[in-house]
């Protein structure tokens, strides 16, 4: 069991390629600041994250830092919470963030910054977090991810399969929202049928969000409900909008104002079911990696994951 020792998972690729410069800036000075016995791997493929998680655990780890973005992130916690070894809670998980969108560490206030974050790790706050379940179907089979941050459907999964394809090309804010703006003028809304809290709604959603932690999207806010430990489900339901209408009203994505529109409603639960209401399935991603679609069910795991934090 290394029981003090750090498991450091680095995704070089991160922030396209940015983490692998930081890191070669940064990495000396933080093995200097962290236990002997710390381990350092690098992750070389799609899903490796995952792997290279479940593997420290078997091996005795019980520290885990992951280096890089959003989607390094879901990875390497996907890994955490989805081994048999010991609890999930039982780790500690801590993300030095090189990334382009960095939306979980908003919640945390996680500091970018090389010596204020060897701070926090040295501090050792912890905090348990909730996470959400979400099954869903890919090429006809029934999957499982665990979202961590923010799961997203119709428009936002929508995005998330097209930022794929094109990620080397997102390289800040001004970018990504340039390629929002070009998908929401691709987007065709398909009909869905949401069912949570013994209710069912029906409609043309423009986009459907389910988080855990409040941010997704480069600093959006369309779970503004959203509290990490909470043991709910923060539920957000748009339904059909103009794409004028969606332009105009862009200020509230940001200022926590999103369900004060007449077409957008807020709702807390702990279980929701969504199913295609028409022919075309609804499309799905967790935390901004494109998962699959319809139907999909997300449930709340409560504590699941113990997260560093900074202290307040």
């Amino acid at each position: 069991m290394h029981s003090d020792a750090w498991y450091i998972i680095v995704n070089p690729a991160a922030g396209n390629g940015a983490a692998k410069q930081r890191w070669a800036q940064w990495g000396e000075k933080l093995l200097a600041a962290l236990p002997l016995g710390t381990t350092v791997v690098y992750t070389h493929h799609r899903g490796h994250g995952i792997e290279l998680a479940q593997q420290a655990i078997v091996d005795g780890f019980r520290r885990i830092i992951a280096v890089g973005g959003d989607g390094t992130n879901h990875e390497i916690t996907n890994g955490i919470l989805s081994q048999s070894v010991c609890p999930s809670a039982a780790i500690t998980y801590a993300l030095l963030p090189i990334g382009t969108g960095n939306d979980w560490i908003r919640t945390y206030q996680i500091p970018r910054q090389i010596d204020a974050w060897i701070q926090m790790v040295q501090q050792g706050h912890t905090r348990l977090q909730d996470v959400a379940k979400v099954l869903y179907h890919h090429n006809g089979h029934q999957q499982h991810r665990y979202g961590i941050n923010v799961i997203g459907l119709a428009y936002d999964a929508f995005i998330a399969h097209y930022s794929d394809r094109y990620k080397k090309w997102v390289f800040n804010g001004l970018i990504y929202m340039l390629m929002i703006l070009r998908c929401l003028f691709a987007y065709k809304l398909v009909k869905s049928k949401v069912t949570f809290n013994g209710q069912t709604v029906e409609d043309y959603f423009y986009t459907i969000n389910a988080g855990i932690c409040k941010y997704s999207g480069g600093g959006m806010s369309l779970v503004p409900h959203a509290v990490p430990d909470d043991g709910l489900i923060a539920l957000t339901l748009a339904r059909r909008l103009t794409k004028l209408g969606v332009i105009f009203n862009t200020y509230r994505f940001y200022n926590d104002t999103i369900g004060q529109h007449p077409k957008i409603d807020t709702f807390q639960t702990r279980h929701i079911r969504i199913e295609a209401a028409g022919t075309t399935p609804t499309s799905v991603e967790a935390d901004g990696e494109f998962l699959g679609e319809t139907p999909v069910e997300i449930t709340i795991v409560e504590g699941a994951l113990k997260v560093l934090v900074p202290a307040k």
